[in-house]
């Protein structure tokens, strides 16, 4: 029945006030049950919240005051306030900001929800879950570790690795560690490059290579473990052989630079000889170049002198044959260094010693220099001619007894 249908008095009275009687029926109720004012705020609180409660004004538990009186419901606006600033706390906390550099996954009742990148952002608390990761942050994770080279050496090894978040999702939730498992991949793929290679390359040259195989490797382990983790690079920091070996090593690096030295040492003796052989090389075949145009030139001048000469001597035989004779003794005498004299009346032949002659006047032209007078040299060749006469008789004379 509503509440302002006719036989309904609330307080068990039938006066007839006409319409005015509707004043008991009101659900919310008036403090002095008559219309002259406005219904009070407590007990309007109060008839509200007892809709919910079951709690109703003048029962038993006299609402939230305990009864029906006016103290006992002084305490409800101290409720509603509280649950206001429940209700604001609430939507407050749900409430945040994500940086630039920062990712938010969300998760629902611990499900998977969405990945929220840079701004402001809103929760509701205790349904929400949110984990905030910096994406742009490089980190650092080093080890040093002991490994077996392909050739069964021992080296200390210490690896670094810098990393940073590519995916914030795969980095919450799909590896329970994932910087756990970075370490142990690390691990794995180091042990793994090294173990394929020898120690010189490990300890020397071949660190950079190793380096990028390292890091190749490992970001191929993260990407499988789908650990959300992005390698950005691997650095060997540092590589040497067991302590008790230190100074066997140190002997062969010495070695190395030794036979590297003298490499290139010799590598410089030979920019320096190589060159100069090769100049030398091409002087000898530009010489060798002019000789031969030389010699070819005179055959050639030669063969054209005997031509002309030959068209001499067809037309005069006699005079053209005396004239190469006295040119060809002529040239035979200008290169010889005796003289034969055909003595005349004889058949014995007399040679003169020109090249003593030529060494004696060689002398006095020395000794000339060195004092001689001019008169002096007339008489040492005065003498030599007289000693030449006398020689002449005698062996006349010889010639002639025989």
């Amino acid at each position: 029945m509503a509440w302002n249908e006719p036989g309904n008095n609330s307080g068990g009275n039938n006066s007839g006030n006409n319409g005015n009687d509707n004043g008991n029926k009101d659900p919310w109720g008036n403090r002095n049950n008559n219309n002259d004012g406005p219904p009070d705020f407590d007990e309007i609180v109060r008839n509200f919240i007892g809709m919910f409660t079951g709690k109703k004004k003048g029962g038993g538990n006299g609402g939230f005051g305990g009864g029906s009186n006016k103290g006992g419901g002084s305490i409800t606006p101290f409720i509603v306030i509280g649950l206001i600033l429940a209700a604001v706390i609430f939507a407050a906390k749900g409430f945040g900001v994500v940086n630039e550099q920062e990712r938010a996954v969300v998760l629902r009742f611990g499900l998977y929800k969405e990945t929220k990148g840079p701004g402001l952002r809103w929760n509701p608390p205790l349904i929400d879950t949110v984990f905030t990761e910096n994406v742009t942050r490089v980190r650092l994770w080093s080890t040093q570790e002991k490994m077996l080279t392909e050739d069964l050496n021992i080296v200390d090894i210490k690896l670094s690795v810098q990393y940073s978040i590519d995916n914030a999702e795969d980095f919450v939730l799909r590896v329970k560690s994932p910087e756990e498992s970075l370490q142990q991949a690390a691990n794995s793929a180091l042990r793994h490059v090294v173990g394929s290679t020898k120690m010189h390359n490990v300890l020397t040259e071949g660190r950079a290579a190793i380096a990028i195989e390292i890091r190749d490797r490992l970001q191929g382990y993260l990407t499988d473990y789908t650990t959300g983790i992005l390698v950005d690079k691997v650095n060997i920091e540092d590589s040497n052989p067991p302590r008790e070996v230190q100074d066997a090593f140190d002997d062969v690096i010495k070695a190395r630079e030794d036979e590297e030295r003298f490499q290139n040492e010799a590598q410089t003796y030979s920019n320096a000889v190589v060159p100069e052989a090769e100049g030398e090389a091409a002087r000898i075949k530009e010489v060798a170049n002019a000789y031969k145009e030389e010699v070819i030139a005179k055959a050639e001048g030669e063969a054209k002198r005997f031509e002309l000469l030959l068209a001499e001597y067809k037309k005069a035989p006699q005079v053209t044959r005396e004239r190469l004779y006295i040119e060809t003794v002529q040239e035979v005498m200008a290169n010889s260094s005796k003289v034969m004299v055909d003595v005349e009346g004889g058949n014995n032949m007399m040679y003169m010693p020109l090249d003593k002659l030529v060494e004696g006047a060689t002398t006095a032209t020395a000794s000339a220099r060195r004092g001689f007078t001019r008169q002096e040299i007339e008489q040492l060749t005065n003498h030599i001619k007289g000693e030449i006469m006398s020689d002449l008789p005698a062996s006349t004379s010889r010639r002639s007894g025989r």
